[in-house]
């Protein structure tokens, strides 16, 4: 697994490089102190997973994060930073980062690293604790999904995702098979052009709910 570390504090880039290279099967292939070396060495390295500070000087690992997966959709951004901030942690959902984890975390980074790796979204205990209060927050919303495109059947899947079900009680709650359940999710990222479970439930909060 191929890791680019961006953090503005050196003796923590290095630190981190030592935790992840300790493994095996990880490389750290580059490392970077600003936002946009992020975006450089990013297009230079295409490294497996990008795990990135949020707070640095010329801009934010946000800003950063937000205009690479802007260019490349598949890109996997871990962000890793000493403020649990309610709007940075929905802005990281919202540009769709696959985790986020307080520096004091140190022993669940490589952990998070292999999830995210395996395509699964990761976010750190405290962070966790807040998400779904966060998603809840008021904001202008369109209630007609039918101006999305979505059907009621999807609509109700949407909702069930939204709550937390897995596909599995998904399909228990609707009567479908996981099968259907997972296609049916998979067309309607696709249509609404959202990464992943997480950005579809974001989308069910701001415009749906």
């Amino acid at each position: 697994m191929r890791i680019l570390i961006i953090d503005d504090d050196k003796l923590v880039s290095a630190s981190l490089k030592m935790i992840i290279e300790a493994n095996e099967d990880m490389e750290v292939v580059a490392e970077g102190n600003f936002g946009r070396e992020a975006i450089a060495l990013y297009e230079v390295h295409k490294p497996d997973i990008l795990l990135m500070d949020i707070r640095m000087e010329d801009m934010t690992g946000l800003e950063a994060g937000e205009e690479i997966i802007g260019k490349n959709p598949s890109a996997k951004i871990l962000f890793l930073t000493t403020f649990n901030d309610d709007e940075y942690i929905v802005k990281a959902l919202t540009i769709g980062a696959k985790g986020y984890i307080i520096k004091q975390e140190y022993e669940s980074i490589v952990p998070a690293l292999r999830a995210i790796g395996k395509g699964q979204t990761v976010f750190g205990s405290d962070v966790m604790e807040k998400i779904p209060e966060l998603l809840k927050k008021p904001s202008e919303k369109i209630c007609d999904y039918e101006r999305w495109g979505i059907s009621a059947q999807e609509y109700e899947l949407i909702c069930c995702v939204a709550h937390g079900l897995s596909n599995k009680e998904c399909a228990k709650e609707l009567s479908l098979s996981e099968g259907t359940v997972r296609n049916y999710i998979s067309g309607i990222l696709s249509k609404l052009e959202l990464r992943d479970r997480t950005n579809l439930a974001i989308f069910y909060y701001n415009h749906l709910k």
